[in-house]
């Protein structure tokens, strides 16, 4: 599955690796949050490193839809339910500075892009309340929205039965934002390592990234990649994964010239594609949703095609050009977590927990970060920055953390119970396909991927879980805390290190 904005696209190339070489920051991440950061405290006058496992843009922001906006689906009013509305307020704020930086940075660095009218509409006629408290919740944010009926909504061939609308918002080519970032880093002196992975962050006896090549040293280190690749503070627990998937098409349908999202299930998220804010000769449509918690689905796959069948409903000559999917991270109390790590002495910061929302959120928590870094006191800082920074956790957060911790203690339970009703040797899985199984009380995942078949240890290495089978990837993914691996064990994302541990195969798989 690969994304439509990485279509025959070369990354930047890194700069040679120097183990133990210094620098004022080190950044850990090559998406949004790392590379707007990085390109702030480069043009602060800062010497900065951004390192980075994979490519640029090489997870969440390659598998954007590109779509960057205020309104934001269903989040302000899900925000203002348990929240006050100067916390939703400050959430705007923050996100507007980062919408504006992205634009202006868009017009420096030459990307194109589109201004379009964005849409939270209902499917049904029962989704309507939920588009009023949308509605409501923007207005009392200073948000220019408006009601709009289905009559008025002649833009969408789909069904809707009402939705808010908020004018000049913007659809961009995330993977060419961060190619323009990472270019700008490199002209300006910056380092960027790609295909480096970093293993652990020290804060003594003094600030520092260890890699398999060798570590390096800085004043500042952040880390911006989804989940935190420490387990200081514990944010695996605070927060929440889901996976969403995309499919771009081409027609010779009319497509709608503006953006929606629903606010009703099963999700639904259109975007159109042009050559101005994206690869328009590959694809005028895309369509996403079908979000699902990571690790916890009972076909992937069927998400995907359920979104293909959907839009050849409404646009019965869609081609279907690329699928791809990303990983997004909720925290509990739903305002991204960004600032001082615990416990890293005011020298390892973080940002994550963006639900969905990263085109706005990362470089407003860039701005947040850089601010820190720079040594600004509150009393210098955006009011907004200091009514994010100072929020109380109230009843309403801790509920979601309690419901999700019951999850995920259901999911390591039923994990064990499953692996264990499956002995081996079981039948040679078909390609695609993967099965876990139970060798000698060790739970074993044994997949075919284009023709090899492999066994790998189906145990998570963060804390314990048992792995469950994406067949629409063809990854090993965690129902706890959302680490996911290839068919060979090689670790993607998530709070776990290391690699999952290959395992010989047995006769009969």
């Amino acid at each position: 599955m690969k994304p439509l904005w990485k279509l025959d696209r070369t990354p930047p190339t890194g700069t040679p690796f120097d183990p133990g070489a210094r620098h004022d920051v080190i950044i850990v991440g090559a998406g949004l949050t790392g590379l707007t950061t990085a390109v702030m405290l480069t043009r602060a006058g800062l010497d900065v490193a951004v390192v980075e496992a994979g490519q640029v843009a090489e997870l969440a922001t390659g598998g954007n839809t590109g779509k960057l906006t205020l309104l934001q689906g269903q989040r302000l009013a899900e925000i203002r339910k348990h929240h006050s509305a100067s916390l939703v307020q400050a959430y705007v704020e923050g996100n507007r500075e980062g919408m504006d930086w992205l634009v202006a940075f868009a017009d420096h660095a030459g990307v194109p892009y589109e201004r379009r009218v964005d849409h939270s509409y209902a499917q049904q006629p029962d989704g309507l309340e939920a588009v009023r408290e949308v509605h409501s919740a923007a207005r009392e944010a200073g948000l220019a929205t408006r009601m709009l009926t289905r009559g008025e909504l002649s833009d969408a061939a789909f069904p809707t039965s009402g939705a808010v609308a908020l004018d000049d918002q913007v659809t961009i080519d995330p993977a060419r934002v961060a190619q323009a970032l990472a270019e700008e880093l490199l002209a300006a002196g910056g380092t960027l390592h790609t295909g480096v992975r970093v293993m652990a962050t020290h804060a003594l006896p003094e600030p520092r990234v260890e890699t398999p090549v060798g570590p390096l040293f800085a004043e500042h280190i952040v880390i911006a990649t989804g989940y935190p690749i420490l387990d200081r503070g514990l944010y695996f627990s605070k927060m929440r994964a889901f996976r969403s998937y995309c499919v771009s098409f081409r027609t010779s349908s009319q497509v709608p010239a503006s953006t929606f999202i629903s606010v009703d299930s099963p999700s639904r998220s259109i975007r159109p594609v042009s050559a101005a804010d994206g690869p328009g000769a590959a694809a005028q449509l895309v369509v996403g949703g079908n979000g699902h918690a990571v690790g916890r689905s009972d076909g992937e796959k069927a998400a995907v095609d359920d979104l293909v069948e959907w839009t050849r409903q409404y646009f019965p000559d869609a081609e279907e050009t690329h699928r791809w999917s990303a990983q997004d991270y909720e925290s509990h109390n739903q305002i991204p977590f960004v600032g001082a790590m615990p416990r890293g002495l005011g020298r390892i910061r973080f940002a994550t927990g963006y639900a969905k929302w990263g085109l706005s959120n990362a470089p407003a928590a860039a701005l947040r970060l850089t601010t820190e870094i720079l040594g600004a006191g509150w009393h210098d800082r955006p009011s907004w920055m200091v009514k994010i920074g100072t929020r109380l956790t109230v009843p309403a957060d801790l509920a979601r953390g309690a419901v999700e911790g019951a999850k995920v203690a259901a999911a390591a339970a039923s994990g064990w119970v499953q692996a264990e009703a499956t002995p081996v040797p079981v039948p040679r899985p078909a390609d695609g396909e993967g099965v876990v199984a139970n060798r000698g009380g060790r739970p074993v995942g044994i997949s075919t991927v284009d023709g090899v078949t492999r066994a790998v240890s189906a145990v998570c290495p963060h804390l314990g879980g048992v792995l469950d089978w994406n067949d629409a990837e063809c990854t090993w993914d965690c129902p706890l805390h959302a680490s996911r691996f290839t068919a060979d064990g090689t670790r993607i994302e998530g709070p776990a290190l290391q690699d999952l541990k290959p395992l010989p195969r047995t006769s009969g798989n």
